[in-house]
């Protein structure tokens, strides 16, 4: 069984032959080495921020290309609308042109005639 420990401070080393160097006390060489020692909780705090950041950086790029695959889907929504429009119209105008009475209302308007009608112009119309 290992000897119990007794609750005093641990006392310090004892300094065999080092000598703080001349002109200095040793109050002020305690200090440098205080101000010499590495602060390792703040070096790890400063390494995750440092990972932190660059794994914020490596989603940037996705981030942006995400934005404008989306606002490209969102034009292409809309041109795709506007183009099922143009078509159910050009649908509706492909079947009206079947109908014998749009196909001579149609050739009336650009001026034809049946075979053997007498063409006739009015002129003289208030608003003409």
């Amino acid at each position: 069984m290992p000897p119990a420990r007794s609750a005093a401070p641990p006392r310090p080393r004892p300094t065999r032959g080092r000598r703080p160097p001349a002109g200095r006390s040793p109050r002020a060489s305690a200090l440098g080495a205080a101000a010499l020692r590495v602060r390792w909780d703040r070096v790890g705090r400063i390494a995750l921020l440092l990972v932190l950041l660059g794994v914020v950086g490596l989603y940037v790029g996705p981030a942006r290309s995400y934005l404008a695959t989306w606002k490209q889907s969102n034009a292409k929504h809309a041109q795709l609308t506007t183009l099922q429009r143009e078509h159910q119209a050009l649908l509706q105008r492909a079947t009206s042109l079947h109908d014998p009475r749009t196909v001579e209302s149609e050739a009336r308007r650009l001026g034809m005639v049946r075979p053997g009608e007498l063409p006739y112009s009015v002129q003289g119309l208030p608003g003409d």
